[in-house]
């Protein structure tokens, strides 16, 4: 195949993308600066997903955290609100912090939300970023990566909805043993959610997962590596390629400079509110903006602004699926609803038209 066909069968790939949105259940504040209750945040977090389905999103991921600022710790049982009220929407985790998890347990309780969805349920695996929950459910951090890896290594037999034989370091031996429920499709979809790391990449391909690259800084198009990474284990291990998911932050408004000045300080209230613990310099307005920029991360701005970066980088990477973190810190729940609506009614449509123009200009 000449290098040109190659490119035609990469864009081709990418003009069918899923477009999909995140959220960590931040505690957020009313317009006029009033705190809302975490109680308050998980139901508005409902009415999101309940949006997100209106406009034809793909997927709708809650995210997992054990801390004062965000108000989700159980994602499943609030998927499973928003199942019960939306139709076709995906809805997943992003990510279940399986290290401090029972894989088991996780298991069961996404094959449950795949029910009441009727097969609309995805789980995303990963480490997490924040480690509360290692403590509070009496685990190491010294044990870190084995947490990780025997789990992961026991979610794969699991996810096979066979019997599963297992024994490792970091939970009882499994003899023969039978998990319920079981999915309707015989499949729960499972992501690993990656930060960028070779081992990690490698890890994915050789549990035949599909990979989701987690992009919160710096130049997306630095992640192209190891996107070639996971495909070439994927082919050494002579398995079928698989899809490939991008996870950033954005904020959609009429104007550029709307956006900006509407995302930035709760941007940069959250920034610090974390990098208190790990040591962050405060985030400056230039370096917001330096992300906001074309080759920076964050995708901040109007609708057609959003469009062509997005556009621009799924055609860089190839990637099947893009999710946009519509939230941070307390920026209001009126104002992620409006960013939800512009992102899938004038975003995804802008996105779709210009993969589709790229496809057009490769072709000839």
């Amino acid at each position: 195949m000449t290098q040109q066909a190659d490119m035609t069968a990469e864009t081709t790939a990418v003009t069918g993308i899923e477009f999909g949105l995140d959220t960590f259940g931040d505690v957020t504040q009313t317009p006029g600066g009033q705190p809302v209750s975490q109680a308050q945040v998980i139901r508005n977090v409902v009415d999101e997903g309940v949006l997100a389905d209106q406009i034809g999103l793909s997927f709708f991921g809650v995210g997992e955290h054990h801390r004062e600022d965000f108000a989700v710790s159980a994602p499943d049982v609030v998927l499973a609100a928003i199942a019960a009220r939306t139709s076709s929407i995906h809805l997943g985790s992003a990510v279940t912090v399986l290290s401090s998890d029972d894989p088991v347990r996780v298991f069961q309780r996404f094959a449950t939300l795949d029910a009441i969805s009727n097969g609309r349920a995805e789980v995303i695996l990963g480490r997490g970023s924040f480690t509360e929950s290692f403590p509070l459910f009496g685990y190491d951090l010294a044990d870190y990566e084995r947490l990780f890896e025997e789990k992961l290594e026991l979610f794969a037999s699991l996810i096979t909805e066979k019997p599963v034989t297992w024994s490792g370091t970091t939970r009882a031996s499994l003899t023969d043993q039978s998990v319920f429920p079981l999915t309707e499709s015989g499949s729960l979809r499972t992501w690993v959610g990656v930060g960028g790391s070779p081992e990690s990449v490698v890890r994915t391909a050789s549990y035949g997962m599909p990979m989701m690259l987690a992009i919160i800084g710096g130049s997306p198009v630095r992640f192209a590596p190891y996107v070639d990474l996971y495909k070439r284990a994927l082919a050494q291990l002579e398995t079928p390629l698989l899809p490939i998911g991008m996870h950033s932050p954005g904020f959609v408004a009429d104007t550029d400079v709307d956006a900006r000045n509407e995302f930035f300080p709760h941007y940069q209230a959250m920034h610090a509110r974390i990098g208190a613990s790990r040591g962050w310099p405060p985030l400056t307005r230039l370096q917001f903006d330096a992300e906001a920029s074309p080759e920076g991360a964050l995708y901040v701005g109007s609708p057609d602004t959003v469009a062509e970066k997005i556009a621009r980088n799924v055609a860089a990477l190839g990637v099947n699926r893009f999710d946009m973190k519509y939230g941070a810190g307390t920026l209001s729940h009126e104002s992620m609803m409006k960013n939800i609506e512009l992102y899938g009614t004038r975003v995804v449509p802008q996105v779709r038209e210009r993969l589709a123009e790229l496809e057009v200009a490769v072709q000839v």
